[in-house]
């Protein structure tokens, strides 16, 4: 296979961000992300990611019902203060919101990404939606998105994508260093998956693993919080409690990346290009 992009060679500090969300109240909840790119300033990081819809809240009977209202795009006039806060800080964002497909119309559970100077700078709509966000009429994205910052690359995932390994693994091929997730994980089974899934996602990839969750009530969930950062052995190097507002802050580190895909080259074993393989069956009497 073909060489993966060069490592990076500073470290890059960013953050996770948690806070109670006003249902259905962009206006609110763009002031609350705004703070926290503050306060995400304040701790030297160079990004913050915020949680699944966070804009909105995970309310989806809310947005569908009224989408003229409840949806964003790039060039919405309700986002300047988000990105009066990044050009202010020189902090970039990453945030959840509800969007609607340029072409088709068709809701998307996505991310947008403001940058340093409060520009925008991409979308990403989850690839995996849930047979409950199908149900409310959200449609799937069909593309990944590979974010770079000083040097590192950072793969985007939505809830969900979580669940596949897949998703993660495209990002580590595509070259990311990083995996970032917005997500909605609630109390007791979404509790269980950030145990697992996250370190899981980070030791699979040799990559560096973000989390940044829901900590209050949306929709029918209440979201567990403890939004938090693995590294790349899939050991935890930072994470909160199930409140907030709260900061999950990490430092990226480029030697420790190094040594991780140093002693676990999944990325470059020769089998991930390979055919795919037959497989033979028998039947124990």
């Amino acid at each position: 296979m073909s060489d993966l992009p060069a490592l990076p060679s500073t470290v890059l500090t960013l953050s996770a961000g948690q806070a109670a969300c006003a249902a259905l109240d962009i206006a609110a909840n763009v002031a609350t992300a705004a703070e926290l790119v503050r306060r995400a300033a304040d701790q030297g990081s160079a990004l913050l990611v915020l949680p699944e819809l966070f804009l909105t809240g995970y309310e989806l009977d809310g947005i569908v019902a009224d989408p003229d209202t409840h949806t964003l795009d790039a060039g919405d006039a309700r986002l300047d203060p988000l990105a009066g806060a990044c050009a202010d800080t020189g902090t970039a964002v990453v945030v959840g919101a509800p969007t609607r497909h340029h072409s088709g119309g068709q809701l998307r559970i996505s991310a947008l990404v403001l940058g340093r100077d409060g520009r925008f700078v991409a979308q990403y709509d989850k690839q995996h939606v849930t047979p409950n966000e199908r149900a409310a009429g959200f449609a799937p994205g069909t593309e990944g998105c590979t974010l770079t910052l000083d040097g590192w690359r950072l793969g985007l995932g939505i809830c969900w994508d979580l669940g596949y390994p897949e998703h993660a693994r495209a990002a580590a091929l595509d070259g990311a260093h990083a995996y970032l997730l917005g997500a909605m994980l609630g109390r007791g089974s979404g509790a269980h998956q950030r145990a697992t899934l996250l370190p899981a996602r980070a030791f699979d990839n040799t990559s560096y693993t973000l989390l940044a969750n829901h900590c209050g009530a949306g929709g029918p969930y209440q979201g567990c919080g403890g939004s938090a950062v693995w590294n790349p052995d899939g050991t935890l190097q930072t994470e909160v409690g199930p409140d907030g507002p709260a900061l999950a802050t990490a430092r990226l580190s480029p030697t420790a990346l190094a040594r991780a895909r140093a002693d676990d080259p999944v990325l470059t074993d020769p089998s991930l290009t390979a055919p795919v393989r037959p497989r033979t069956s028998a039947t124990l009497d």
